[in-house]
């Protein structure tokens, strides 16, 4: 046996023992994301009032959008408009379904480039993260759809071209409401996944930010190269609008935003609250997407 062949056999035969958890934690040690200015959060309009929502989106935060198309973004048929609102303060990938939408899409609240598919898969589901859709192509790159414990649905995108999009100006939050059993479950998936770090978790925070001012629940703040999550724990007794949404808009000024929101057809359904030392209101827009907008307490 040459020596050449011997430490082949040995190297083989080592790797075989590798524990099967350690190569799943290995696939996690990947930095498979690219940067918040290229993840979106998925709005669903209905189609008709598609046209008004980028409208009083874009008028309240400022931005550009791109030329509205006609596609199928999903694995089964279906048809939608589609385009991109690039603002300072996030961006959101917009569909007005001219057909039923299939399952589960509507359900994912955002979408995150990765740099790789198939190891942001693997590097997910070793994490875990279950794969509740198949890669699938869609006009410009490839997709899937995963769910963190809790019941998070997030989709994964990557671009066959690959996409340059300027910094932001502020970082959205990704808000995310689970349960208590299972926080601590999803903080670590995640945690793992992006690399990122808590940044705070406050067991009793205020609840006036879920609409219970007379109350506290657990909050979990975390940043990463995906950007900013807020995870907040409860009991699931929230009032309206409260868990509806999917993003928190940083912005330098309140109140002036606030203003625009509403000239631009948006309404407040949660006056402006002091928690955290952030100033923070809830506002729908038309066709119904909620939003958190919050700036820095002075």
């Amino acid at each position: 046996m040459s020596f050449r062949y011997a430490y082949a056999i040995g190297l083989l035969t080592a790797l075989a023992l590798v524990p099967a958890d350690t190569a799943l934690a290995r696939a996690t040690q990947l930095q498979v994301g690219v940067g918040a200015q290229y993840d979106t959060s998925h709005v669903y309009i209905d189609a008709n009032k598609v046209d008004a929502f980028a409208s009083s989106f874009l008028g309240t935060f400022g931005g550009t959008s791109t030329k509205q198309a006609v596609a199928t973004v999903t694995p089964t048929p279906s048809s939608t408009t589609s385009q991109l609102l690039q603002t300072p303060v996030g961006t959101v990938s917009l569909f007005g379904f001219k057909t039923p939408i299939p399952y589960p899409f509507g359900a994912e609240r955002t979408g995150y480039l990765v740099t790789d598919m198939d190891q942001a898969l693997a590097a997910a589901r070793a994490a875990g993260a279950a794969l509740v859709v198949g890669v699938f192509p869609d006009p410009i790159g490839r997709d899937a759809v995963i769910q963190w414990p809790g019941g998070v649905n997030m989709q994964l995108y990557w671009h066959t071209t690959k996409p340059n999009y300027a910094a932001l100006e502020t970082i959205p939050e990704n808000r995310v409401y689970v349960s208590p059993d299972t926080a601590d479950k999803f903080a670590k998936s995640f945690l793992a996944f992006s690399k990122g770090k808590v940044v705070s978790d406050d067991k009793k925070a205020s609840g006036v930010e879920i609409g219970r001012p007379n109350d506290t629940f657990r909050r979990i703040r975390i940043e990463s190269i995906f950007g900013k999550m807020t995870v907040l724990v409860t009991d699931g007794h929230l009032p309206f609008p409260y868990g509806h949404e999917t993003t928190g808009y940083e912005v330098m000024d309140l109140a002036a935003t606030l203003d625009k929101a509403k000239a631009n057809g948006a309404t407040v359904l949660a006056d402006p609250y002091i928690s955290d030392r952030r100033l923070a209101a809830m506002v729908e827009f038309p066709g119904g997407y909620v939003a958190e907008i919050h700036a820095a307490a002075k």
